[in-house]
């Protein structure tokens, strides 16, 4: 258990941070899932739509650091070749 009031803080922040982090994993992973789902379902009207929505969730996750950029590209270039591959 801490001890000081600087540590109960830290623990405070920590779990708040912790749920911000996981809603944004949860987002980029569910927007993600949402194009390939698209791209299985040959739906190609609304894969545009669906694509700008993952790219920003993606995006997001990079920016707040829960995704390290590298893996944030490679995210993007995966969905974008498998739509290209598509049309």
């Amino acid at each position: 258990m801490a001890n000081t009031s600087s540590a109960k803080k830290a623990i405070r922040v920590a779990l708040r941070r912790s749920v911000i982090n996981l809603r944004r994993r949860r987002d980029y992973k569910e927007a993600r899932r949402d194009v390939e789902k698209a791209i299985v379902s040959n739906n190609k009207k609304e894969i545009p739509e669906l694509l700008k929505k993952a790219y920003k969730e993606i995006d997001k996750a990079v920016k707040l650091d829960v995704l390290h950029k590298n893996t944030g590209a490679r995210y993007k270039s995966s969905l974008a070749t498998k739509v290209k591959a598509l049309a």
